[in-house]
């Protein structure tokens, strides 16, 4: 009796043995992130959070949810202008560039996580590609523009971004390239233009904007600014921009980056 006890003893010895092993190898196996935290990174990329693939958050180096804040976008155009964040439009000019006399402010509200891209086209009015506005009147000129717009981060009231000589800007549409033509009794046939496509993925926040030209900034005396511009409280350094020419240069893009 005493040996079959034993022997009893040493098989339990052994069958605990066994499940201890088990157990350890099955600690030791890694973990992968948990469904929670896959949805957390879905919920958090917003319309206008970056779309660059470079940018692809990596759970154990950067934090799984980007913090969406509320921005106000105070835009004056001459004449017209239209707003991108990251690639999404979220506003434009309520008056449409069609109408000659459009001269007013605009302020647009929309969401983003810093950092954020802005893209922004902007247009001179002109009747047709010629570049000239009153054709066939006695005040058949070329126009001229400017803008200025400043961006605020709702949350702390500080303005974020503003106009200024950093930013980058690509004309697509310059006439008349021979200003001689301006009083052309046949604008159409006389004036030359130089009209560009958009490049493709302009404004998203991956565009490389390296080789466009800086912004040239311009007096309130230059632009002439006109109706709405005084309804906004600009701060002092929020600059009218342009490209190098305020007359030919007729639609032009823009680009801007905010950092925090």
């Amino acid at each position: 009796m005493k040996f079959r006890h034993a022997a009893v003893a040493l098989a339990m010895t052994a069958l605990m043995s066994c499940s201890s092993g088990t157990s350890s190898s099955s600690t030791s196996i890694a973990v992968p992130t948990s469904a929670t935290d896959q949805s957390s990174t879905s919920t958090s990329v917003a319309a206008v959070m970056p779309d660059d693939s470079s940018n692809t958050v990596t759970p154990s180096t950067t934090s799984m949810t980007a913090k969406l804040t509320s921005f106000t976008a105070e835009v004056w155009a001459d004449n017209w202008f239209s707003l991108y964040i990251n690639g999404k439009l979220v506003g434009e000019d309520s008056v449409s560039i069609t109408t000659e006399k459009s001269f007013n402010s605009e302020r647009i509200t929309f969401t983003a996580s810093y950092p954020f891209t802005i893209a922004m086209v902007t247009k001179d009015f002109k009747q047709n590609d010629t570049g000239l506005e009153y054709i066939g009147t006695d005040r058949q000129q070329m126009g001229d523009g400017g803008f200025v717009a400043q961006f605020t981060d709702n949350a702390t009231g500080k303005v974020v971004a503003l106009t200024n000589s950093s930013w980058r800007g690509l004309v697509i549409h310059q006439a008349p390239l021979n200003t001689s033509c301006e009083k052309s009794t046949k604008p159409e046939v006389d004036c030359t233009s130089r009209i560009a496509t958009e490049p493709s993925g302009w404004t998203q926040t991956s565009f490389n904007d390296s080789s466009w030209p800086t912004a040239n900034t311009y007096s309130k005396e230059q632009v002439g600014v006109k109706d709405g511009y005084n309804n906004i409280s600009w701060l002092s350094n929020a600059q009218l921009i342009w490209t190098s020419d305020l007359e030919i240069d007729n639609t032009i893009l823009w680009r801007y980056v905010v950092t925090a």
